[in-house]
């Protein structure tokens, strides 16, 4: 099988927190990230709870909608209609 190169940015603290307990399990980072990915395509969603914490008020929410409109904006989404958003979902989940 083909190999792919996945590179990711992180806190330096928190990679090497993770580095040890990885090397605690035996593996190191690079087989964690595949069994966390492989558990990703296997089940189709995240495989732990994701939430936002409790202190997260209305205007976090408002901020971060219209960050995500500007993304949308910067890549030329924002006038998806719902029957294009159901189309790229229904895209993704049957692997086109």
């Amino acid at each position: 099988m083909a190999q792919a190169t996945f590179s990711i940015r992180m806190d330096e603290a928190l990679k090497k927190q993770f580095d040890s307990l990885c090397s605690d399990f035996g593996m190191n980072a690079t087989t964690a990230f595949n069994i966390f990915a492989k558990a990703v395509v296997r089940e189709r969603r995240i495989p732990f709870e994701i939430s936002a914490p409790a202190d997260t008020t209305r205007d976090d929410a408002i901020a971060a909608f219209w960050e995500m409109r500007k993304i949308a904006e910067e890549n030329g989404l924002q006038d998806m209609t719902l029957d294009d958003i159901n189309a790229e979902i229904e895209a993704v989940r049957s692997g086109k």
